[in-house]
């Protein structure tokens, strides 16, 4: 699922002073509290809000300490941009907890094209070690999870039982407004059901289901170097599948 970009507003709320373009730093101490509800970031005592107004309280003293760290780390100004369990938690509040169902169904939608049903038909070294590391955890998925997914040849595209797709549903909506925030936004970013699932029961790191996830990448660069510009995105990208398992972990 998209995580849009955390509303400049989200702590401007309830007296908290704005500036024109940027949010500039109003709080000086940064902690957690029990409440209602959970634990609560606290700002100076006060509890920040989400886009929606809602205010910032996690299931767990863990991640809202995560949240905590973030607000705490922040300069003069607020750069949403480092704060993506920030986004994470207004996510969770504002947008899951409304649409259970949608963001379900989006997980399982990548079930049926999962990324490990499609390893590579050649060259040789690839598919060896796409059968080597994948194949292990489709195994897993359907001893584990009951969800047996069939790997495909090539690119074409190949129906998965529906009754497996529906299992990763269910297993989704098993979860609460938070984790389920997690797996989504995990599972494209892995292009796997099945690997985000293996971090959220805590059998793979989120590093290794990322490294997993670019097996194919990994080899061109190893034939043909790494682009510059290509390994920040990929730095970013391990950077997020790290974050996701930290947030899982702290749930």
């Amino acid at each position: 699922m998209h995580i849009p970009p955390l509303d400049p507003n989200v702590a401007a709320r309830k007296g908290f002073r704005e500036s024109e373009e940027r949010l500039k730093r109003f709080w000086k101490t940064v902690d957690v509290a029990p409440g209602e509800g959970g634990w609560a970031v606290q700002l100076d005592g006060r509890t920040p809000k989400t886009p929606a107004d809602a205010p910032v309280v996690l299931p767990t003293e863990a991640a809202a300490r995560l949240v905590a760290d973030e607000w705490a780390a922040q300069g003069e100004y607020l750069d949403p941009a480092t704060m993506p369990a920030q986004r994470l938690a207004a996510t969770a509040i504002d947008r899951v907890s409304q649409a259970r169902e949608a963001v379900a169904d989006e997980i399982a939608a990548y079930a049926g094209s999962d990324a490990l049903c499609y390893p590579a038909d050649a060259p040789a070294r690839l598919a060896e070690r796409q059968a080597r590391d994948w194949t292990p955890w489709l195994d897993w998925a359907a001893r584990e999870l009951g969800v047996s997914l069939v790997p495909s040849s090539g690119v074409i595209h190949r129906t998965q039982d529906p009754a497996a797709v529906a299992r990763v549903r269910d297993l989704a909506l098993g979860l609460d407004d938070f984790a389920l925030t997690g797996l989504a936004a995990l599972t494209p970013a892995l292009g796997s059901a099945v690997l985000a699932l293996a971090v959220q029961r805590g059998a793979l790191s989120g590093e290794i289901a990322f490294d997993l996830s670019r097996l194919d990448e990994a080899f061109q660069e190893e034939q043909w170097g790494v682009d510059a510009e290509n390994a920040v995105r990929t730095a970013d990208r391990r950077a997020e599948a790290m974050l996701i398992d930290r947030w899982i972990k702290a749930l």
